[in-house]
């Protein structure tokens, strides 16, 4: 079965430094493993006459998210900053669109949407807006890290509607307490995302 065709978006999650380097802020373990297969995926897409869109956190350098400002995170995907930038050996074509969240302070876990840390308030980033206009109607997601910006990301494109699939072997966990990963996909699982390994063509 053919993953990609012009109705089908890959959503590739915060494959960017802080996340994807061992010397990140926040490092994935296996982050920068899985870039080769985002890669493939992002060329077969590409082909296809899909649509990629990279999602990046995009932070203030004071944030109620981060731990130093009351929040749970160590600083990481400060604006302008190397640990923001896209992970160097991902392939970014440069027409591909970027949607960039937390820019004003807010929880960027989301592609979809950004939730204020103090009020709980959510608002909508372009990306839904940015699908629609393309005809997009499935969503193949990949990208770091499983258990929160990969699944608030699954789980938002599931909520509105989309046709949306996981690529298990393209994203990798936190795993703040051990199991969170298995749980997210889990937790994707039960809200209707399916899930695909890449060699499942």
């Amino acid at each position: 079965m053919r993953r990609y065709d012009p109705a089908t978006a890959l959503i590739v999650v915060d494959v960017q430094n802080d996340f994807a380097d061992p010397a990140g802020s926040l490092s994935v373990a296996g982050g920068d493993g899985v870039v080769p297969t985002i890669n493939a995926e992002i060329d077969m897409a590409m082909a296809a006459g899909g649509l990629v869109v990279f999602t990046q956190d995009w932070h203030p350098e004071s944030t109620p998210h981060f731990a130093k400002d009351g929040g749970i995170w160590p600083v990481h995907c400060v604006a302008d900053t190397w640990g923001a930038q896209l992970h160097p050996a991902l392939h970014t074509p440069h027409e591909a669109p970027r949607i960039r969240k937390g820019v004003n302070g807010e929880d960027g876990y989301s592609g979809f949407a950004t939730r204020d840390p103090t009020t709980g308030r959510e608002t909508a980033t372009e990306l839904d807006a940015l699908l629609r206009d393309r005809g997009i109607g499935r969503i193949v997601v990949v990208g770091l890290a499983t258990d929160y910006c990969v699944k608030a990301t699954a789980l938002d494109a599931a909520r509105l509607r989309y046709e949306t699939s996981l690529l298990t072997d393209a994203i990798a966990a936190v795993d703040l307490t051990p199991g969170d990963g298995a749980q997210a996909i889990d937790e994707m699982a039960a809200a209707g995302v399916r899930q695909w390994q890449t060699r499942m063509r």
